[in-house]
């Protein structure tokens, strides 16, 4: 199996990459992998079991391994040992310099960077480079992941992103202010039939023109934006309110967070999508659209440690208002890292199946799962499973 991470050098990413070569040298500790559940246990029989990783990357690092370890440093999420295990493999893993094209102000945030559009490349060249890049690495076992940061809300304009024909109008007029990073990795993988998963809330293969190149194609995707923390949560709890009939009368959710997702998203035009993505559960699980706050604030001590304070007023019978509060806390490329290997798996499942198009039974591992309104947590899991069940 081959996965080619867009984002390669940041902390989902490497954490991922560790935690996948560690798996595939014995560690036999499968906590926190869904295609690892008894529900699934056919699944791993339709690849191999080896990983090879490679990326596309803005930040300037050596390899993999020089990304890793400045992640191991300021966090300590994982034994020390099951890094040096794979050493050599992530000192192998050298990113492609990949595009960071109206990615917006947060970008300042990640230190030195290096992107393709600095070298005064049109939007066709930027395509190229990304196409062949991934040709050169794929093979019949690869998937395409964005781990990338939040980009801002597109500048949506039907003209350019509701067709391909007009996609492709756009690369070849170099129009820059309408196409951005996300959706040029999602192009590039689905040109060239390669399985794509957007675990971002950026664009991605969202826009009407890049689900026809993947009908076109018969290339499965999925996505937007990995359902791992408080939203995980509040998907889960929410439908408990409904199923008892107690009315939501608020909903609070306070988030803060550090590391360098934590500074991109302390950046407006970055937030937006990001709030966006999260807040739009409610109305789907509850049937209207309960007073909400979502607020998503950089605190620098916490490193990768993302914690969120949710506070719920509902009312109850004979109109009784009572109140409801969670603390998530938890570190965020641990409950991340291991959707990055089942998204790849589940995807060349749906592959080698025939699926294509939008596989909304992935809808289970995001936030806001195109072609489908339910976020329900256990209805998802159910339409998982009973797709899997019905292909294998």
């Amino acid at each position: 199996m081959r996965v080619w991470i867009i984002g390669s050098y940041g902390i989902v990413s490497t954490t991922a990459m560790v935690g996948a070569k560690n798996l595939e040298y014995g560690y036999d500790d499968y906590t926190g992998l869904v295609s690892e559940l008894p529900h699934f246990q056919d699944l791993k029989n339709h690849f191999s079991s080896h990983f090879e990783f490679g990326g596309h990357e803005i930040r300037m690092k050596k390899n993999a391994y020089d990304a890793a370890i400045e992640h191991w440093n300021l966090n300590r999420h994982f034994d020390f040992k099951l890094l040096e295990n794979v050493r050599e493999d992530l000192e192998a893993i050298e990113a492609k310099t990949g595009t960071a094209l109206n990615c917006g102000s947060g970008l300042n945030e990640l230190g030195e960077i290096k992107t393709l559009e600095n070298g005064s490349l049109s939007l066709r060249e930027i395509a190229d480079i990304l196409i062949s890049d991934m040709r050169e690495f794929a093979n019949e076992e690869t998937v395409v992941i964005n781990t990338a940061s939040t980009e801002p809300l597109p500048n949506y304009k039907d003209e350019y992103h509701g067709t391909l024909d007009g996609f492709e109008r756009a690369l070849d007029e170099n129009k820059t202010e309408y196409i951005s990073a996300s959706m040029l990795y999602a192009y590039a993988s689905l040109k060239l039939g390669i399985p794509y998963a957007n675990f971002t809330p950026s664009a991605g293969s969202s826009i009407p023109a890049l689900k026809e190149l993947a009908r076109v194609n018969k290339t499965p995707h999925a996505g937007n934006d990995g359902k791992t923390g408080e939203t995980l949560v509040k998907t889960t709890l929410a439908p408990m309110f409904a199923y008892r009939n107690l009315k939501v009368l608020g909903w609070m959710g306070y988030n803060i967070l550090g590391d360098f997702d934590g500074k991109v998203l302390s950046h407006k035009d970055n937030k937006e999508s990001k709030v966006v993505s999260k807040d739009s559960v409610l109305e789907k699980i509850l049937g209207e659209s309960p007073y909400s706050i979502t607020e998503i604030e950089y605190f620098p001590s916490l490193a990768d440690n993302k914690t969120a304070f949710d506070f719920i007023h509902f009312k109850g019978f004979l109109g009784t208002a009572m109140k409801f509060y969670f603390i998530w806390d938890a570190i965020d490329a641990i409950v991340a890292a291991p959707l990055i290997i089942d998204l790849a798996r589940f995807l060349l499942f749906a592959k080698k199946k025939g699926q294509f198009g939008v596989v909304k039974e992935l809808g289970f591992f995001f936030k806001s799962p195109m072609e489908t309104n339910i976020v329900n947590t256990h209805k998802q899991f159910e339409i998982l499973y009973q797709w899997y069940q019905e292909l294998k």
